[in-house]
C-alpha cells in the first residue's frame, strides 16, 4: 500500500480551522492509530541542535556510555545495544537509547515514581538542548490532545489535568546499520504503552504500521513533519475507539545498509496515579466495556515494562 495512504495534517490549522483540525486528526486516528502532523511549530534550529547532541552522545565509546546505566529500569539514562525486546518476541531490537524524563522538584508526590535525570559530562549543551525539546514536545503533545478529547466529544481540556505531571519519556535513539534482513531487527512489532507518542526523524525509512487489512503500511512523512501514534493506554481509556496499532522499523534497504538511524519518540505518559478507567462515552451496547476493571497508570506501565525486559 502507498505511503500516501496516510495524508498529513496540517498543524497550522490547529488555529485556524481547530475544527478541521480535530476532525481530520480523529478520523486519521481512529482509521490507521497514526497521523502525520505537518507544519508544526517547533523551532528547527533548536530540533537541529537537539539532534546534533543526540549524535555526540552515541558517537562516545561504549564504557564511556555505559557510565549511565543508572539501574532504574531504563527509564532514565542510557539503555545498551541489545537489551529491549518487543513483548513476546525471541529476538531483541538492533537498538540502543537514552531517557530523558520530567524533572520534578524536591519532596515531589512522584519522585518515587519518577527518578532524577542523569546528564552526560561529555557532550556540551546535552542538557540544556534536551531539557528544551522534552518541554516543546511537551507542550505540542498537549495541544494535540485538546484535540482528540473534542473528537471524542470531552471538554477540550479534559486530559490537562491527567498529564500535568505526566511520566513522559523523551527517548533518544539510534539504530547502528544493518547489513542483513534478521531474524533481528531495529524494532520488533510491537505498540506503545503510553498515552499518545510523537516521534521526530522518521523520515528515514523504516517504520511501517501493520494496517487493519493485514499489510505493512510504510509511513514515510514529508521533511520535517511529525508522527504521532495512539498508545494502548488511550487506546484502553477510549475502549480501542482509538486503536493502539502494531508497529515496527524494519532494516534497511541494501543501499542504506551503512547508515545509522536516529529518531527521537516522546511517549506521553498519565499522571502515575491517574486511574484508567473507560470512558462512558465509548461504551454502549455494540461495544460492551473491554476493560471493567480500572487500572493506575503506574501499574499498567510497570507490567508492561516487565513484559519488554526493561525491569
Amino acid at each position: 500500500m502507498d505511503a500516501t495512504s496516510i495524508q498529513p495534517v496540517s498543524f497550522q490549522a490547529f488555529g485556524a480551522d481547530f475544527a478541521g483540525f480535530t476532525r481530520d486528526l480523529g478520523r486519521s486516528f481512529e482509521r490507521y492509530g497514526f497521523a502525520v502532523v505537518a507544519d508544526h511549530d517547533l523551532d528547527p534550529v533548536r530540533l537541529n541542535a537537539a539532534l546534533e547532541a543526540t549524535r555526540a552522545f552515541f558517537a562516545l565509546p561504549e564504557s564511556a556510555k555505559r557510565a549511565y546505566v543508572t539501574g532504574v529500569g531504563g527509564q532514565r539514562g542510557y539503555t545498551p545495544f541489545g537489551i529491549e525486546t518487543a513483548k513476546g518476541a525471541a529476538h531483541h531490537d538492533l537498538k540502543e537509547f537514552w531517557h530523558v524524563g520530567r524533572d520534578l522538584p524536591p519532596g515531589h508526590r512522584y519522585a518515587a515514581e519518577m527518578p532524577p535525570n542523569v546528564w552526560p559530562s561529555e557532550v556540551e549543551g546535552f542538557r540544556e538542548r534536551l531539557q528544551w525539546l522534552y518541554a516543546a514536545l511537551d507542550d505540542l503533545g498537549r495541544r494535540l490532545l485538546e484535540a482528540i478529547a473534542t473528537y471524542l466529544g470531552l471538554d477540550r481540556r479534559f486530559f490537562e489535568a491527567t498529564v500535568a505531571d505526566g511520566n513522559s519519556i523523551l527517548r533518544l535513539l539510534k539504530y547502528p546499520p544493518a547489513d542483513f534482513d534478521g531474524p533481528h531487527i531495529r524494532a520488533g512489532a510491537h505498540e506503545d504503552i503510553n498515552v499518545i507518542t510523537l516521534l521526530l526523524g522518521a523520515e528515514e525509512a523504516g517504520l511501517e504500521v501493520l494496517d487493519r487489512d493485514g499489510d505493512w503500511l510504510a509511513i514515510n512523512p514529508p521533511p520535517g513533519a511529525l508522527v504521532c501514534n495512539i498508545g494502548d493506554m488511550l487506546q484502553r481509556l477510549t475502549n480501542h475507539r482509538l486503536p493502539s496499532t502494531t508497529h515496527r522499523v524494519v532494516n534497511p534497504p541494501p543501499e542504506r545498509r551503512g547508515v545509522s538511524r536516529y529518531s527521537t519518540p516522546f511517549f506521553l505518559h498519565f499522571n502515575p496515579d491517574y486511574l484508567i478507567r473507560t470512558l462512558p462515552a465509548c461504551v454502549g451496547a455494540d461495544h460492551p466495556d473491554r476493560y471493567p476493571a480500572p487500572i493506575t497508570a503506574d501499574d499498567y506501565l510497570r507490567e508492561r515494562l516487565a513484559q519488554i525486559k526493561l525491569i
